[in-house]
């Protein structure tokens, strides 16, 4: 009998499996979308709506918990102030999972999770970011290096 076997193992050991899981959330919550396997998708699932689930509640102890699985300051405080104001009447399913053809490579299929009523600009925004200062640093330096020849 396979009583209390709730999840997939993926032919990891345990320690792999919940670091794996760990950061796919972390992806998934920060960008709300990401292409993954179709059955890493559906197991992403049920740690993204549990983590919503935790955020909605809003206690000191459930910021507590969401922080001990993500580790990561910047999704927590996301998750507890902008998730879970959009959540908020919504009783689950905060997740969808659309198949999305084939890897190249091993033929796997693949699927995008997201989020329902996601920010689209939420997708690369930090990268986005990140590019756009790191041009200005540049521009700057150009200049300063432009004026210092003169």
């Amino acid at each position: 009998m396979r009583h209390g076997m709730a999840h997939r193992k993926f032919n990891m050991d345990t320690n792999a499996r919940k670091a794996l899981f760990s950061n796919l959330t972390n992806a998934l919550l920060t960008h709300e979308q990401i292409t993954i396997t179709v059955t890493r998708a559906k197991e992403l699932r049920t740690f993204a709506d549990k983590m919503i689930t935790l955020a909605k509640k809003g206690q000191l102890n459930n910021r507590r918990q969401a922080l001990s699985f993500l580790r990561n300051n910047e999704t927590v405080s996301k998750l507890f102030s902008t998730l879970a104001e959009r959540y908020k009447d919504r009783n689950g399913g905060y997740t969808r999972v659309l198949k999305a053809g084939f890897r190249y490579g091993d033929c796997a299929p693949m699927a995008i999770i997201e989020l329902v009523d996601r920010d689209v600009n939420a997708k690369g925004a930090k990268d986005l970011a990140r590019v756009a200062q790191e041009k200005a640093a540049a521009a700057e330096a150009a200049k300063n290096e432009n004026e210092a020849a003169k």
